[in-house]
């Protein structure tokens, strides 16, 4: 089993840049494609971007390509989302998700973990 813990929230001015990481307890950590989901409030959650087990293939969702960079360190136990150019409508709570699957599988939800949530808000 994993335990995902998510860390680096918090408020920033449009335009401005966060770094989200995610950090795993568990056994197999470089088993497990992970993936950063997002929910704004009244909307569904959705797939921003998911990572390969051994970090060579990524996937992101149209709305945040060319700003978004996801990666890992397998060392560590650790997947980073560093998030540059936001935007207000990147304002949301943002989840880490762990499955045994590929990237394309895991960015449209099929995990078998979930950490617990991470604020990122947007505004001037």
């Amino acid at each position: 089993q994993l335990q995902l813990v998510e860390s680096g929230g918090g408020l920033v001015q449009p335009g401005g840049s966060l770094r989200l990481s995610c950090v795993a307890s568990g056994s197999d950590f470089d088993y497990y494609a992970i993936g950063w989901f997002r929910q704004a409030p009244g909307k569904e959650r959705e797939g921003v971007s998911c990572i390969s087990s051994r970090g060579m293939h990524t996937h992101y969702a149209d709305s945040v390509k060319g700003r978004f960079t996801i990666s890992r360190d397998n060392a560590k136990n650790t997947v980073y989302l560093q998030m540059n150019s936001l935007k207000p409508e990147d304002t949301a709570v943002y989840y880490c998700a762990a499955g045994g699957t590929t990237v394309q599988a895991l960015c449209v939800g099929r995990s078998d973990y979930w950490g617990q949530g991470t604020q990122v808000t947007v505004s001037s």
